[in-house]
């Protein structure tokens, strides 16, 4: 099949899972979204071999779909030639804070998908690091480096874009404490507006 025909129906497919992973994650406004992306092996190659701006385009296109409608940063990141920097709104980095690096991606340093996200983001810049709220990997390029602290897979219901595998996660707050430990307000108190423990949590104070 060629290149062109592969990148039919792309951009929809992204935007399904795209979507898919909003509503595991409950994304929000002004969140980060953190996409990774071999367009090489969107193709069926071997990652870093074949890259196209035609697959970056329309991938980038299934993305703008749902941000317009939910209003997350998307955020792209680079290959390893990069050091897996990424590219993302100056606005955004200013917003969390994020160093700033010189570098501009081009495919043969950074990926076609990188490339074509610096060139069509809204004032974009490269940051070295983020700390996403949720993150697409597209022909396993690795974006875990890039995620808050906890991870929790979301299973897509489309499981490839073209030839590329797809993993998704979403993160939650890391779960801190023992045996005592409450999670979750239910709603019961006690007479002094506490919430009711469990015989385990209530053992020994911390008075």
């Amino acid at each position: 099949m060629e290149a062109n025909e592969k990148t039919i129906a792309i951009a929809s497919a992204v935007e399904t899972i795209v979507r898919e992973l909003a509503a595991a994650g409950s994304l929000r406004a002004g969140q980060l979204l953190v996409i990774g992306t071999s367009t090489s092996e969107v193709l069926g190659r071997r990652i870093g071999t074949s890259g196209t701006p035609q697959a970056a385009a329309e991938i980038y296109a299934g993305v703008e779909a749902v941000r317009r409608d939910i209003g997350f940063y998307p955020v792209y990141q680079c290959c390893e030639h990069l050091n897996r920097a990424l590219v993302i709104e100056r606005a955004a980095a200013e917003r969390y804070g994020l160093e700033l690096v010189a570098a501009i991606p081009v495919p043969k340093a950074g990926g076609s998908m990188a490339a074509y996200a610096y060139r069509h983001i809204k004032d974009a810049c490269l940051v070295e690091t983020v700390a996403a709220h949720a993150g697409i990997d597209i022909g396993d390029t690795f974006i875990g480096m890039h995620l808050r602290r906890v991870a929790v897979p979301v299973r897509p219901s489309i499981r490839s874009i073209g030839e590329a595998h797809v993993t998704m996660a979403v993160t939650r707050p890391k779960l801190i404490g023992g045996v005592r430990a409450v999670y979750e307000l239910d709603g019961v108190a006690d007479s002094r507006d506490a919430v009711v423990l469990s015989p385990e949590q209530s053992a020994g104070t911390c008075d």
